[in-house]
């Protein structure tokens, strides 16, 4: 795998994207993840310092239409929340890629993000739900 393969942007079958930073992951939810909720009204975020397990719940976000789980995509310990979503929510739906990002982390294997999905494969498990 190439270093480029691995500084692209990865995908969870339940809709997390993660992206490598210097100092970790960041992680939020996908488009279609954001679309299928609807308005965003509200975000309970975890503590700094706890660690968590691949797929544990992490982060709970509440819509119009139903509340979800956003779960860890790596085993990791949480390094900073996006406290913006607190007071500004919709930030999911406006900019879920950027401004709505939810956590970062400090993961324990890198080997995990190897495990993740690439946006094509994203592309296609996200069509394959659709249908």
């Amino acid at each position: 795998m190439s270093k480029s393969d691995l500084l692209a942007r990865r995908y969870t079958k339940e809709h997390e994207w993660v992206d490598t930073a210097d100092d970790g992951i960041i992680v939020g939810i996908t488009e279609f993840a954001q679309d299928q909720l609807g308005d965003v009204v509200s975000v309970e975020l975890p503590e700094v310092g706890i660690s968590y397990r691949h797929n544990d719940a992490i982060a709970i976000i509440d819509s119009v239409k139903t509340s979800t789980d956003v779960y860890s995509p790596v085993d990791g310990r949480v390094t900073h929340v996006n406290e913006n979503l607190l007071s500004q929510p919709e930030l999911i739906n406006k900019s879920p890629y950027q401004d709505g990002w939810i956590v970062k982390m400090a993961p324990e294997n890198s080997a995990q993000l190897e495990s993740l999905l690439t946006r094509d494969q994203y592309d296609e498990s996200v069509g394959n739900a659709e249908k």
